[in-house]
């Protein structure tokens, strides 16, 4: 039976005897009274039911006008939800395409009524209900019911992202009773997060989407549930999206203060100097930057001086995830650990940081960095112990006392002590070196390739490969286009690559498809580094199980601390403010998202035209 309704849910007294009664004699309730507005995966929504509009929007924003952005890359596709999507377009995940539920980036994970405007489920989240919103409907105006929640579901788990279809096929079974409901049967799951997933899968049309050929990239505009219609596409150049006048959820409390321009314009641009020099010439009007020496130096041009362009830094919500140089362990060179920390021992960030950064980045310490979820510079609890007992040897000593952290050089470029301690390790390892190489047992010299994709990522891969070569290693650097890197990521055919690892506040399912061993065999998966460790299968585990607070941060604690005993990457640098430069024409709320990480979504689904 599902969760008995709280007297927020229902309206009057009346009502709630009413429902009660129905309970106990084992009857459906009131189609009203069913289901509660919002589920977070601790605790209650810290919204009321009758909520007016997300904390972070300006429901009296203005309406009206164009805004003209940019994007780094190209595509080939209008569709990002299948295996080809490495070069879909982007910009098109919430404006064109909408889920079950919305998230609120104003708490670590908690999602609230949009297509499907309620939520039911058990105690200990066995099964769940969605009921959705009578008014949905797709662009083309056919309703949407629990058929295409069904045919979603069905189609992504056999088709979709790995994400996707690995969470989905945790489902034991989908029942569309009526139009209206949809209930998923997660008995054999051990899934508490599972309900929120399955709320944010994206929502197709069963009578638009040609099931057998989902799979293939495609330009043809889709049919879907947002409050923008894609209306003209060059390819690999531009998309352009226009507002829905009759988008059915515009005046919904999850879409107050959204979706504000009357038509939105992304430009795509083969290399990031092409996207800075338009946006200097007013043809792009956002941009968050990214570079450092831009941001210094870059920002000087007239329509900066005269006002007409603005430059600002905003202090980054949430948690700050990872970058770092994957050593993919598919490898036989990477597969002793001893190697691995050797590398991370050989990149020497104080000196990077202050001769190519002006210093303005921060050494990452953690894969949930600057949150309490972080485990670096703290001991072990005692529930962390108790969760890592079942894999001994799984987390180094001094990571489990919180004593280790990235190494600090003397930031000279030529740290001694550092390739010292680098090559005794490699020594441990079975190489000696000789004449100035680093060899292993059958003469071979410790060779591997850099995979980088663009020029800041070969400056930086570069640089570390001097290093590196001081120590005795041969490190290549290849940079590649993006769709041959897009290709050779999805094989897991590369040494070496950078890698981006987003941190959620509320981290779970997605671990897996990172992290897990299973994941480290799926072809496309997030798994760059090959990683098989049964304690970061149990402890991804652990976190989709906890039931409170205190028990779900002491889980990702010592998965934290599992991950950094791996040394499965080379970690970098994050910045400790988010920087951008926009039109004056733009405007964002006041009140900025708690947990934005980015802080505003790609089509700037906040902010709003000040004339037309």
């Amino acid at each position: 039976m599902f969760m008995p309704f709280t007297p927020k849910s229902l309206s009057t007294p009346a009502a709630m005897m009413v429902a009660a009664a129905l309970i106990l004699a084992g009857l459906p309730s009131p189609a009203g009274a069913q289901g509660q507005h919002g589920i977070a995966m601790h605790g209650e929504p810290a919204l009321p039911p009758d909520f007016s509009h997300f904390p972070y929007a300006n429901p009296d924003a203005r309406k009206g006008g164009s805004v003209l952005l940019g994007l780094q890359g190209t595509f080939d596709s209008l569709n990002p939800f299948n295996l080809k999507a490495g070069s879909a377009a982007q910009g098109l995940v919430g404006p064109v395409y909408q889920t079950l539920m919305m998230r609120s980036l104003d708490e670590p994970f908690t999602l609230y009524g949009l297509i499907a405007q309620k939520v039911e489920t058990t105690p200990s989240r066995d099964s769940v209900t969605f009921r959705l919103n009578p008014a949905a409907r797709f662009s083309d105006n056919t309703p949407i019911t629990s058929k295409d929640i069904r045919f979603s579901f069905e189609l992504l788990g056999r088709k979709g992202r790995p994400q996707h279809r690995a969470a989905f096929q945790l489902v034991k079974g989908i029942d569309t009773p009526d139009n209206l409901t949809v209930s998923f049967d997660l008995s054999t799951a051990g899934d508490r997060e599972l309900p929120l997933i399955l709320a944010l899968m994206p929502v197709l049309p069963s009578h638009a989407v040609d099931s057998e050929k989902f799979e293939n990239a495609s330009l043809a505009i889709p049919i879907a549930s947002g409050p923008y219609v894609v209306k003209q596409v060059k390819p690999g150049q531009s998309v352009q999206l226009a507002r829905n006048p009759a988008y059915w959820a515009k005046d919904l409390p999850v879409s107050r203060g959204f979706y504000n321009f009357d038509d939105i314009r992304f430009d795509y641009f083969r290399d990031a100097t092409t996207f800075y020099e338009s946006l200097k010439a007013g043809a792009v009007e956002y941009r968050e930057e990214t570079d450092p020496t831009k941001w210094l130096s870059g920002y000087s041009f007239p329509a900066i001086g005269d006002g007409r362009i603005i430059k600002t830094a905003l202090p980054g919500g949430g948690a700050k995830g990872m970058q770092g140089l994957a050593l993919n362990t598919r490898r036989p060179v990477f597969q002793d650990i001893r190697v691995r920390e050797a590398l991370v021992l050989l990149f020497d960030f104080e000196w990077i940081n202050a001769n190519l950064y002006g210093g303005l980045y921060r050494r990452t310490k953690s894969f949930f960095d600057e949150t309490e979820l972080a485990a670096t510079g703290r001991p072990a609890s005692d529930k962390e112990r108790a969760l890592l007992a079942p894999y001994p040897g799984a987390v180094r000593n001094d990571i489990l006392e919180g004593k280790w952290a990235p190494p600090v050089s003397d930031g000279s470029g030529l740290d001694r002590t550092l390739a010292r301690r680098a090559i005794d390790l490699l020594m441990q390892a079975g190489y000696t070196l000789a004449q100035g190489q680093l060899r292993d047992k059958s003469g071979r010299q410790l060779t591997f390739e850099i995979m980088t994709t663009e020029r800041e990522q070969e400056r930086l891969a570069l640089i570390y490969a001097q290093s590196l070569k001081r120590a005795g290693i041969e490190a290549r650097v290849r940079q590649v286009d993006l769709v041959q890197y897009q290709r050779r990521r999805q094989k897991f055919d590369f040494d070496v690559t950078f890698g981006a690892w987003i941190a959620s506040n509320s981290p779970g399912n997605e671990q897996r498809n990172r992290w897990s061993t299973q994941s480290a065999s799926v072809e496309s998966s997030f798994n760059l580094t090959g990683a098989k460790n049964s304690a970061l299968d149990g402890l991804i585990a652990a976190m989709l199980n906890a039931l409170d607070p205190a028990d779900f941060r002491d889980a990702v604690r010592a998965y934290d601390r599992v991950l950094q005993s791996g040394f499965y990457i080379v970690p970098l640098f994050h910045k400790p403010e988010q920087w951008f430069v926009y039109s004056r024409e733009l405007a964002y709320p006041s009140r900025l998202p708690r947990y934005g990480n980015p802080l505003f979504g790609q089509a700037l689904e906040t902010w709003w035209k000040k004339s037309p």
